[in-house]
């Protein structure tokens, strides 16, 4: 029995500390909802979290100075509500669970004062790792939020960003498009647009050519995404789904090498990467480059360099032909699963892309899929 019971506490004190954090990062949120109320007083409760953004800026800077009006005006509150908001569940679980809980929200709180505001999420950074973390918040993820005060609010667990979809930064974002011209690229600006992001776009023909991309240094030197959403089924498609993707990502990581935070790329694979050409002669050739990429994005999807995202969408309809779903539908799937934090994006009716997540992220691919042949200069 007392085993038991232990086993029951310990879930407990888990379900009071989610549900604790994410009382607290509704309340986050609002603060920043606050600025411009016709309140005075959440006016000024919004001023009172903006010291701690004065503490730490959104270029990862900690200002002293700002030390001990962070400790008044922030931590203190902080620590206040997330006591009360942990208390209040005494109504429901075990007091032992909700009292364990409300030592471990003190003992932070103790080490935020005697580091003076300081700790792994709170620090000087010079650059993010493109690794954000997914179900639990990291010092990166955390860091997002201060670089983007409007995005990234789940201080603990990401449980309020993956259910509002605050987990991207999309509006003011400088987005560079290929294949903007696509049913899937037409209907994916489209929708960014909506968010309010700034788009650009680059063409095969007028702004680059295999092993030419020299006329895309400026607008790649401008954008913080870049968006492949290119593509063919020709005898060519090596180069458009192959060779140019690695090649215009290497060109987009050495760009922002330096940046504070690293450059983003969202790059549309397939379904074709699980399920494979499937005896049918015309598509072996597409089969082939998009398994190609897809082993070789393993290592841009765990680069600390980059922040990749894989779309895997089911075939939607386009040029290309006929699909399961149309292209304004595969780019609304698209964006709902990245705005919550989605790295690997299944637009899927048929599973799928779920089951692809597998063969993508843990099955080594065979030394003949990985291996490229060599693309002369032709349509991508």
């Amino acid at each position: 029995m007392n085993f038991i019971y232990f086993i029951g506490l310990l879930f407990q004190t888990a379900l009071v500390f989610a549900a604790s954090t994410f009382l607290f990062d509704i309340l986050h949120y609002l603060l920043h909802r606050w600025q411009n109320s016709r309140f005075a007083l959440l006016r000024e409760f919004s001023r009172w979290h903006d010291v701690h953004h004065k503490f730490l800026d959104n270029n990862m800077k900690v200002h002293p100075s700002w030390a001990k009006a962070n400790l008044w005006c922030h931590l203190v509150p902080e620590f206040v509500v997330s006591i009360l908001g942990t208390l209040v569940f005494v109504l429901i679980f075990d007091w032992v669970a909700v009292l364990f809980v409300a030592l471990i929200h003190s003992g932070l709180f103790a080490w935020r004062v005697v580091d003076e505001g300081r700790d792994i999420n709170h620090m000087n950074m010079d650059r993010l790792s493109g690794r954000r973390g997914n179900l639990f918040v990291t010092p990166t993820y955390h860091a997002l939020h201060h670089v983007y005060p409007n995005q990234f609010f789940s201080s603990f667990i990401s449980l309020f960003d993956l259910i509002f979809g605050t987990n991207c930064q999309i509006k003011g974002q400088r987005i560079l498009v290929t294949g903007a011209s696509g049913a899937y690229g037409q209907a994916l600006t489209q929708r960014l647009e909506k968010l309010g992001a700034i788009i650009d776009t680059a063409k095969y023909g007028e702004d680059y050519q295999i092993d030419q991309y020299d006329g895309l240094s400026e607008k790649m030197q401008k954008a913080d995404i870049l968006v492949l959403a290119h593509g063919a089924k020709t005898d060519d498609c090596w180069a458009a789904n192959y060779t140019s993707f690695v090649d215009l990502i290497e060109k987009f990581r050495v760009i922002g090498k330096d940046r504070l935070t690293p450059p983003e790329i969202w790059a549309v694979g397939s379904e074709i990467e699980l399920h494979g050409d499937m005896g049918i002669d015309a598509l072996k050739p597409y089969a082939a480059s998009k398994r190609a990429f897809a082993a070789r994005a393993r290592e841009f999807y765990t680069s600390p360099d980059l922040t990749y995202r894989h779309i895997v969408p089911a075939a939607f309809t386009s040029r290309m032909g006929k699909g399961l779903m149309s292209a304004d539908v595969a780019a609304a799937l698209s964006l709902f699963f990245i705005r919550r934090g989605f790295t690997y994006v299944p637009v899927t009716n048929t599973t799928l892309a779920v089951w692809n997540y597998i063969r993508f992220r843990f099955i080594p691919w065979p030394k003949s899929v990985r291996k490229a042949p060599i693309i002369s200069n032709k349509s991508a």
